[in-house]
């Protein structure tokens, strides 16, 4: 998947500027997909120049002129193609999984310390998707947003990014238990006292 496509899909909201683009992509697709505010800017750029979007400048006081961005029929036909192609295998590379791998050889503490930040960040990112979520559905349950709401794409994949940072809790938290039980019966008692 290009970034190109991850911006016409956030497009179907309507017209944006780059600057709440970068807000949002944080905010919602930043659970499968990241791009700094500079690329976002840059495919933009690029994105205009092939037709896929067009900018139109609003002329701001005391700031500087902002562009406004939406999708153009091209944009839109090249989002719908996108959507019929078969999408990539997922592929995971993630330093932790080796350090883990290779935990045996390495330092215990440091990889504890680092499965422990995971964690944490997991957590963090697991609270900010509840609230997104839970300003997404507003009063309505989740059955009647996901039969009432004009999009769900957004939804649906917020709920697998939720899922996501469960599992990465749930991992973490085994990870944590088996290193710390290998500690205890290799020093003969108990680790924590």
């Amino acid at each position: 998947m290009a970034l190109r496509n991850a911006i016409l899909a956030m497009l179907l909201e309507g017209e944006s500027s780059g600057y709440d683009l970068a807000k949002s992509f944080n905010a919602s697709v930043a659970n499968f997909w990241t791009a700094t505010p500079q690329q976002l800017y840059r495919e933009l750029d690029k994105m205009e120049t092939q037709g896929l979007v067009t900018a139109r400048v609003v002329e701001q006081r005391r700031r500087p002129n902002k562009r406004l961005f939406s999708l153009t029929d091209d944009g839109a036909a090249e989002l719908a193609d996108f959507t019929t192609r078969a999408p990539k295998p997922t592929a995971i590379r993630d330093e932790l999984l080796v350090q883990i791998q290779a935990v045996e050889a390495g330092d215990d503490e440091a990889i504890r310390r680092a499965v422990a930040d995971r964690m944490a960040t997991a957590e963090t990112k697991l609270k900010r998707f509840e609230r997104l979520r839970d300003r997404l559905l507003g009063e309505s349950t989740e059955a009647e947003f996901l039969v009432a709401s004009p999009r769900v794409g957004p939804y649906l994949t917020l709920a697998r990014g939720i899922a996501f940072e469960q599992e990465n809790i749930r991992w973490c938290e085994e990870v944590l238990t088996v290193l710390d039980r290998r500690a205890t019966v290799r020093s003969g008692g108990d680790r924590h006292g």
